[in-house]
């Protein structure tokens, strides 16, 4: 993904530049490496301020440094910052025009009602006739996504481990790491590879001062990577405001970059919001099962990456009584809640600093 998209942008570089008006502020929504951003910058000198938001200060700090060393008359102005809820920006840009980058596909990392939601965040936050460069990976054989999820040298799984790492660290837990076997999954019904750990042996494991049990090929869902027609996520783009004006892709056509420009949150009807939201697109809730083959539904959580919290959903299998898998999400729900469906029981645990994967 991340080499398709380097291809995308160093040969369409002179024209994404077109989207850079001068004196025009890059604002980078979840900045981290600044390679990406330094093709842009070699393509559109009229850039004046590079505006990185992201929630890590270390990252923040050592990119910053080196740009400043690197191109001295650009203006780097770091914001660290949930990059999903309000941020002020920098007074040095506020008398800029405003563009706004978001590589990587993380887009797909939302689901599709979040991803409206944050489409309709970042034109608020950049401002009307602000433009936005957004990588959006797409739907695709799904051969090609199981080899890239579950890839021989377990970058990936490494990658999906680190969650459990990261929660003996930071929610004093005690999860053995050789416990759980990475496993990644292409849902074709919801078009997204589903990431999972699955439980080994039966196990007891605390966490965050809770005690949790896991049978052995229990499952813990651990994140959703959706991918998009290129029909489809302009349709989403649309609904939130936003008027899709180019898109190139790779030679391949595994992923592409999309050019789109703000005109104002309120032009949009109701009717495209539900639209671009998913209701035409992917159905509501989500439907899966366990190694056991047992259903289950669950429901799609605000800000899981971010207002972080260990969200168990237990499902009661009728035939065994026995307990189908569960889903660690992080959520921004306070401690403990019952859902309505007596079935299926979900707790949060306190809040903690972003994992951050």
């Amino acid at each position: 993904m991340t080499r398709c998209e380097l291809e995308i942008l160093r040969e369409h570089a002179g024209d994404i530049a077109r989207f850079f008006p001068a004196p025009s502020a890059l604002i980078e929504f979840g900045s981290g490496s600044s390679k990406k951003m330094r093709i842009l910058l070699a393509a559109a000198p009229i850039i004046a301020a590079y505006v990185p938001v992201d929630i890590s200060s270390q990252m923040l700090i050592q990119e910053a440094q080196e740009l400043r060393r690197d191109y001295p008359r650009l203006a780097v102005l770091p914001v660290e910052a949930d990059f999903t809820k309000p941020f002020a920006l920098p007074a040095a840009a506020t008398g800029m025009a405003h563009t706004g980058f978001f590589p990587g596909s993380t887009i797909g990392n939302f689901e599709p009602h979040e991803a409206g939601a944050f489409l309709r965040h970042a034109g608020r936050m950049l401002g009307r006739r602000a433009a936005l460069i957004i990588g959006v990976d797409l739907v695709k054989d799904a051969s090609i996504l199981h080899a890239a999820y579950n890839d021989e040298a377990g970058l990936t799984a490494k990658f999906n481990l680190n969650l459990l790492a990261r929660i003996n660290r930071e929610l004093d837990g005690d999860f053995d790491l050789e416990g759980f076997d990475h496993r990644a999954l292409y849902n074709s019904a919801r078009h997204r590879i589903e990431m999972h750990l699955v439980s080994k042996t039966r196990q007891h494991v605390r966490a965050a001062g809770r005690a949790f049990d896991f049978a052995a090929g229990e499952t813990i869902h651990t994140e959703n990577s959706y991918k998009y027609t290129l029909e489809h996520f302009t349709t989403l783009a649309r609904g939130a405001g936003w008027t899709p004006v180019a898109v190139w892709t790779d030679s391949g056509k595994n992923f592409s970059v999309h050019a789109l420009t703000f005109q104002t949150d309120d032009a949009c009807s109701v009717r495209r919001r539900k639209e671009a939201c998913g209701a035409s697109v992917f159905p509501p809730g989500e439907r899966c099962r366990s190694a056991h083959g047992r259903a289950l539904r669950s429901r799609p959580v605000l800000n899981y990456k971010y207002d972080v919290a260990i969200e168990l959903s237990a499902h009661a299998d009728l035939r065994s009584r026995s307990l189908a898998p569960a889903i660690f999400r992080g959520c921004g729900l306070s401690a403990g809640c019952q859902h309505p469906d007596r079935r299926q029981r979900r707790l949060a645990l306190v809040s903690a600093p972003p994992l951050g994967l």
